[in-house]
């Protein structure tokens, strides 16, 4: 799903629930080169992220499963997304991620984390050239509005269990 969807939140309760543990893609990004993301941006660009986010990807194919992956919102762009294991579209608008954030008690650090929605025109341009593919590449997509964390990964864990 889009940058701000909740993955990560998602992601951790479907982990708590089924008693699996949980990685998310910008952390283990992170840990691989020992910066942060806007720092890895800043210094090797867009591309050069893609390819960690690449090489992040390679490492999960042949070292991890059993486990709840959350991705970065560009991650879908990785060649091996399929052998990962089931693709979960987390789906929402860019308006209602934007107010989620910004109804957070955190909001000014959340904001400062995804600087793609200080410009929401740009934001809005950004995911409709990624829905199709998000569409296009999942195995389920859940609707997230209204939803609580917990029970999106009651969503998704119904789904898994079938």
């Amino acid at each position: 799903g889009f940058l701000g969807v909740g993955k990560g939140r998602t992601a951790r309760a479907l982990a708590e629930q089924t008693s699996r543990f949980a990685v998310d893609t910008d952390d283990l990004i992170e840990s691989m080169v020992n910066l942060k993301i806007r720092d890895i941006f800043a210094e090797q660009g867009e591309a050069g992220f893609r390819r960690l986010e690449q090489k992040a990807a390679d490492w999960l194919e042949y070292h991890v499963s059993g486990t709840v992956v959350s991705t970065g919102g560009g991650f879908f762009n990785v060649r091996n997304l399929n052998r990962l294991g089931k693709i979960i579209y987390l789906h929402s608008t860019v308006e209602d991620i934007y107010h989620s954030i910004c109804n957070h008690p955190n909001a000014k650090k959340k904001i400062k984390k995804r600087p793609l929605l200080t410009d929401l025109k740009q934001a809005e341009e950004l995911f409709k050239e990624r829905l199709p593919q998000y569409r296009h590449l999942a195995d389920i997509e859940i609707a997230v509005n209204g939803k609580t964390s917990l029970e999106r990964a009651e969503e998704i864990a119904g789904y898994l269990c079938e």
